[in-house]
Parts: C-alpha cells; sequence; structure tokens
C-alpha cells in the first residue's frame, strides 16, 4: 500500500485527480489546531506537493473529520468542486459510513438507539439525553455484535445521524463505553487510541458519479488484537 511517507507515515487508500482517500492512524489530529501537533491536513498537503511536485499552495479539502484517538477511513477533496459535491452527499446523509467499536461489557446481539445530543463547547463534551431538550439533536445508530468474549464486545455500527462524539457517547449511555476513552467511561487511558475504527465509507464519485467503496483493514495492535478475525 502507498503512504504518504510522512511523520507520522500515513497509508493512502485510493487517490485519483478528485479525491485522496487515507487510512487515519488513531493520535493523529484532522485539522491543525493550539497544540501544533501533526495533522491530517498539513501531513497530505505536504504528501501531495512533493509526488506532484506542485508550485504554490497545495489545495486540500476537509470534507469530514474524525475524533483524534479515532483511526479508518477519511476522504479528503483534491479539487474545490469535489469538496463541494462531497459536502453535499455528507448534509443529504447519503454517504454509508461503518465502524467498528470495541467496548467494555457484553451488547446484544443488535440494537438501534436513539438519544438526543448536547455539546458542551467549553469543554469539548457532549451529553446524552433520552428525551428531546433545548439545543440537543436527536442522533440514532444501530450496530450487530460481532465477537465477545467475558469483558469485552466488538461491534459494527452503522451511523444514521453524524454528530459529534456520537458513537462514543450513544454507547457510554446505553452502558458500553469505548475501550479506552476516559472521556465517556473508561478512565485510565491516555485518550490518544480508542476502540473505534472507521472501517468502510460508500460514497458517490464527486465527477464519474459512480459508487465508490473504501475499506480499511484491522489493525495489528492494541486493542484490535484482542480478538482473531
Amino acid at each position: 500500500m502507498n503512504t504518504t511517507r510522512t511523520h507520522p507515515d500515513i497509508p493512502v487508500i485510493y487517490e485519483d485527480n478528485h479525491l485522496l482517500v487515507i487510512d487515519k492512524p488513531s493520535g493523529l489530529l484532522s485539522q491543525e489546531d493550539h497544540t501544533g501537533d501533526p495533522d491530517v491536513l498539513t501531513l497530505c498537503k505536504s504528501y501531495i506537493k512533493k509526488k506532484y511536485n506542485k508550485p504554490g499552495k497545495v489545495y486540500l479539502g476537509l470534507v469530514h473529520r474524525l475524533d483524534r484517538p479515532v483511526s479508518g477511513v477519511m476522504v479528503l477533496a483534491r479539487t474545490s468542486k469535489a469538496a463541494s459535491r462531497l459536502s453535499e452527499e455528507i448534509r443529504k446523509r447519503r454517504v454509508e459510513k461503518t465502524y467498528w467499536a470495541l467496548v467494555n461489557g457484553q451488547t446484544p446481539m443488535f440494537d438501534d438507539i436513539t438519544h438526543f445530543l448536547l455539546k458542551d463547547n467549553r469543554s469539548n463534551t457532549v451529553k446524552a439525553y433520552d428525551k428531546p431538550r433545548k439545543g440537543a439533536k436527536e442522533s440514532r445508530l444501530r450496530y450487530t455484535t460481532i465477537k465477545q468474549n467475558r469483558n469485552h464486545s466488538l461491534i459494527e455500527v452503522e451511523l444514521i445521524t453524524g454528530r459529534a462524539h456520537q458513537i462514543r457517547v450513544q454507547m457510554a449511555k446505553s452502558g458500553f463505553p469505548l475501550w479506552g476513552d476516559y472521556r465517556y467511561g473508561d478512565p485510565g487511558k491516555d485518550g490518544k487510541n480508542i476502540g473505534l475504527r472507521a472501517v468502510r465509507l460508500k460514497v458517490k464519485h464527486p465527477t464519474q458519479k459512480e459508487l465508490m467503496d473504501f475499506k480499511a483493514p484491522v489493525p495489528k495492535d492494541t486493542p484490535w488484537t484482542m480478538f482473531e478475525y
């Protein structure tokens, strides 16, 4: 597999004149923030600039994000036209996103859950409520349990809506916090790597109009080594 050859290095899943699809490592920011730590957008711009010997500034559109401790499939737009069309597909919920989550506890074999999520921008945390509340957004996901052991479950999650920290906070509210997610119920971890991975993303190509199906392999590191695949 091709990589960006940056520090940290980022696997490239797919690339053409309009798209750059990567496998984001856990612990890496999607976009630059106040910390000054490495981020996907800056590193991938550097990769494009060097690979294609582009003069001046490189355009790369960030059309969606993954939380810093989350890994997996992430699509970036290499043209403004692609960025506009991908953003429209996401806004209209035409993009299918599938995640694997490794959670504490034994989950039901299947569940379809709805909460109302309210974000606190000051603390960058989200609270989940069972009933509507002023300012809270209705949020829904469904999941299927893939594997279980005595203390943990591996589930496949389909997002029906796309909210900040949605899987993390909804699973914690349901009594199954994600492995390593100290913010929402699994203390004692550093929070740089949690049991959440974007394993698949299906989206219409912005110019060719065909349905693209991007997948990320299962990592061979903690916590994914907890189960055999």
